[in-house]
């Protein structure tokens, strides 16, 4: 799969994404030259762990026959120490649903295992960028 990012020349530093049949936009706030019409590239990032988590919770539920009812997962940043190498976030889980104790935290230990965690935490990602 390929994702296609595309300069929007209708604002300063707009950009378009094609993600399939998804379109999406992402900017900048005013204070870097943007115009704050989108979520910013760390947005994205950040909000790819949150709704990995979410759906993992959701999947892992409805497999179990879970009873949940609704996931809310918040993503806090704290990016102070980014250029030293340390970028830190927070998931801030909430369910809904009657769920015993030992559900509850089956489906947080199952948050911490998605798949964009292990690849934020356990992977290398390797990254050429080159001419097309």
């Amino acid at each position: 799969m390929s994702i296609t990012i595309k300069r929007d020349l209708g604002g300063k530093m707009r950009h378009a994404i094609a993600i399939g049949k998804h379109a999406l936009v992402a900017d900048e706030p005013p204070e870097h030259g943007g115009e704050d019409s989108g979520p910013t590239p760390h947005d994205l990032y950040d909000a790819a762990l949150g709704a990995c988590k979410a759906l993992t919770m959701t999947w892992y539920a409805q497999r179990k026959g879970f009873p949940l009812q609704d996931v809310e997962v918040t993503i806090k940043r704290d990016a102070a120490a980014e250029r030293e190498g340390v970028y830190r976030l927070r998931a801030l889980v909430s369910l809904g649903g009657e769920l015993s104790e030992d559900q509850r935290e089956a489906l947080l230990a199952v948050a911490s295992r998605c798949p964009v965690h292990k690849l934020m935490t356990r992977v290398t990602t390797e990254i050429a960028t080159v001419w097309r």
